[in-house]
């Protein structure tokens, strides 16, 4: 297999699968990371990290192929995609909420018409993540981290260590059920949006989430 080249990142995708290997994967994991990787675009160590943690949610929540399933991702970065990837949690069918508290955690139900629904929290443990030296320095962003010479090592821990970094809670969410909403039109721009995105009198894109500026 040719070495595949996504974005600023060059991997050899059958070094991978030959590491996967090595590290005593199963096929149904190797599966899934390959698919995530596919879509992120890179092995990188979160997204690697985030299918674990998918993996186990699913497992504990009893979870069969192709159910509705509702996340919540904790950080922005690496671990949705692996929940849009393995468990069909994505932005689009708006089932994944991500909140960007700043852990590398995710919760992850099954649906309900009730207000409140029984969940798993899955969480990289930090005292768990002592016994494994080269994750525990890449994620603690820590200087002695030289990627250029530790990257194939820290993805090979993280094959290693799986879902042993991790520890998981049941936790209660609440759910909310489909808005009901009427169009309006912004003023400003002229451009109809559902009424509970209006700030005040204009839509966001007007207001405090205007992002572009027009250049002709």
């Amino acid at each position: 297999m040719t070495p595949g080249k996504h974005g600023k990142h060059t991997f050899s995708p059958q070094e991978f699968n030959t590491r996967m290997d090595n590290c005593g994967l199963s096929l149904k994991m190797k599966d899934c990371l390959n698919r995530v990787v596919a879509f992120h675009s890179s092995p990188a160590p979160g997204v690697l990290i985030g299918s674990f943690m998918v993996d186990l949610a699913l497992e504990l929540l009893g979870a069969v192929p192709g159910e509705k399933l509702y996340g919540v991702c904790e950080t922005p970065k690496c671990a949705p995609d692996a929940l849009q990837v393995i468990a069909n949690i994505t932005t689009g069918n708006n089932r994944l909420r991500i909140i960007p508290i700043g852990k590398f955690a995710m919760t992850v139900n099954a649906a309900t018409t009730n207000p409140t629904a029984e969940a798993v929290r899955v969480y990289i443990d930090l005292e768990k993540l002592k016994r494994y030296p080269v994750i525990d320095t890449w994620y603690a962003n820590s200087p002695a981290f030289d990627k250029p010479t530790m990257a194939i090592q820290l993805q090979e821990e993280i094959f290693r260590a799986g879902r042993d970094i991790l520890s998981f809670e049941r936790v209660r969410v609440g759910v909310s059920g489909k808005r009901q909403w009427k169009s309006l039109t912004c003023p400003c721009c002229g451009d109809t949006i559902p009424d509970y995105l209006f700030e005040q009198d204009r839509c966001g894109g007007c207001g405090s989430m205007k992002y572009y500026e027009k250049i002709s």
